[in-house]
């Protein structure tokens, strides 16, 4: 179990396959052609001729990258293409399967990836790629940031592993493909196109990466200096505007890639960041809007650069119990500390709803805490309007309220979390197991720090639902007990 994100689609606590579960593509996809080998896996379904000539054990492979409303068109061309000319490929097991390879979270290394098709050799593989290019005509998808782009459609191509085979790397197994002695190598998959040494580039491909290598930030009245954060939707980068100096920050978008609860690519959320922050100008808790353009593509927003720290790193740093000499009035000083920052934070958020927005995603790593005092609140692309009395489509686990809060009580919830998270760090993030739990955890909070009431925010969080314990189960025979462990021991096992 090497990629977790594939066993939480079957439930939300407990990790499962996906074999249980109604999510595949359409019966009439998924049936293998006539005379096929048909294999699944968690997350793909593979198809391969069983009367074709084997494989090579790597080899130029191509990618299908198409969006949630083309992916069966998608997998229908090339299936179709696919079974009339002998050639292996495989597909993720359904739409589940590719909105995760597709979220803010997924890896970029593997993302887009909807088909991949095995080419036996360069001359089939260009053939390939010129036929699909014309047969997949107008399907849009996430651009493939390992792979170099055939054309201006939804064709990719990287150089890798037909056959799944392993070495190891600073003691991690991983898949391998073979260099140019024979020795098996990591087969690295990462978020920018190469070419292995021993191998080059088929001619047929040298105006594709001229392309790619056309785009560059020369021209831009921006200098990139560093990167501040990398997602699936893109990166944030500190950088420089060249006509005053003025630091900056640039936030990236990329189509159909990072999609959140509703669907929305990184996109979307960029053009709705930019518009609150429209929204918000002049408010001191909210970074300035400067700019915004396209590159590649790729859409930037430019926003106001503010030297600090977040909230979280602070809390990290000062949280007195993580040294073995805490005394009585470190506990103290702490608590003045993080009272304080939570009344700042307060009123940066009724700023904003004093403007009619609801912030919506509010957790330590978006609060940021200003060299010149100020309390600033970052990340708008999933903000509200309250009048809308909206949810965020994106949100923390251990901030983000049931789902029948609204509005703006979705920041009054998170807020709540918060006054307990700066004393119990990380510990809310279980309260949607059993949420009348919060009564027990503000206990030991005042039991420990001198906060004093904390009534409000257990009713805030807990509501009205009481603080009894969830039922327990009742406690069996031995022989049960032991019988279980020896089944469970022996299924993980074989």
């Amino acid at each position: 179990m090497d990629q977790y994100e594939a066993y939480c689609l079957a439930d939300p606590v407990f990790y499962d396959t996906l074999e249980r579960q109604d999510a595949d593509f359409p019966a009439e996809l998924v049936e293998p052609p006539a005379g096929w080998a048909h294999e699944r896996s968690d997350t793909w379904f593979y198809y391969a001729p069983l009367d074709g000539e084997p494989l090579p054990a790597q080899g130029w492979k191509i990618h299908v990258s198409a969006r949630l409303e083309d992916a069966e068109r998608a997998i229908a061309a090339v299936r179709g293409y696919c079974a009339d000319r002998g050639l292996a490929f495989k597909f993720l097991r359904g739409p589940s399967a590719l909105v995760m390879v597709n979220s803010k979270a997924a890896s970029r290394a593997s993302s887009g990836k909807l088909i991949t098709i095995y080419p036996r050799d360069e001359a089939q593989l260009e053939l390939a790629l010129k036929e699909l290019d014309e047969l997949l005509r107008g399907v849009r998808g996430p651009y493939i940031l390992s792979d170099l782009r055939y054309g201006s459609g939804p064709l990719y191509v990287r150089y890798g592993g037909f056959a799944e085979r392993h070495c190891l790397a600073a003691g991690e197994r991983v898949l391998a493909v073979a260099d140019g002695e024979g020795t098996l190598v990591p087969d690295r998959r990462e978020a920018t196109f190469s070419v292995p040494p021993w191998t080059g580039l088929p001619p047929f491909l040298e105006s594709q990466l001229a392309a790619r290598n056309a785009v560059t930030t020369e021209g831009l009245p921006y200098r990139i200096e560093s990167v501040l954060h990398f997602s699936n939707g893109g990166g944030v980068y500190l950088a420089r505007d060249t006509r005053g100096g003025e630091r900056v920050v640039l936030k990236e978008a990329r189509p159909y890639a990072g999609l959140d609860a509703a669907g929305r690519d990184a996109v979307a959320r960029l053009a709705h960041e930019r518009d609150m922050l429209a929204r918000l100008a002049g408010l001191d808790a909210v970074p300035r809007l400067i700019d915004h353009f396209e590159l590649g593509e790729h859409h930037f927003l430019v926003q106001e650069f503010v030297d600090g720290v977040t909230l979280q790193r602070r809390l990290v740093r000062r949280y007195p119990f993580t040294s073995a000499t805490c005394t009585r009035a470190d506990v103290e000083e702490y608590t003045g500390w993080a009272l304080t920052t939570l009344h700042l934070v307060s009123e940066a958020l009724d700023a904003l709803h004093g403007r009619g927005v609801v912030f919506g995603d509010l957790h330590p790593d978006n609060v940021l805490l200003a060299a010149d005092g100020r309390v600033v609140l970052i990340d708008y692309e999933v903000a509200t309007l309250a009048a809308d009395s909206a949810r965020a489509a994106l949100g923390h686990p251990a901030y983000a309220p049931p789902p029948a809060v609204r509005g703006v009580a979705v920041d009054d919830y998170a807020l709540a979390c918060l006054r307990i998270g700066l004393f119990a760090p990380q510990c809310t993030i279980m309260l949607p197991l059993h949420r009348p739990k919060i009564a027990h955890l503000a206990e030991l909070v005042r039991e420990t720090f001198p906060v004093g009431d904390l009534t409000p925010v257990v009713t805030a969080i807990g509501g009205t639902e009481g603080r009894d314990d969830p039922p327990m189960p009742g406690r069996a025979p031995w022989p049960e007990v032991r019988d279980a462990m020896h089944r469970a021991i022996v299924a993980s096992a074989t």
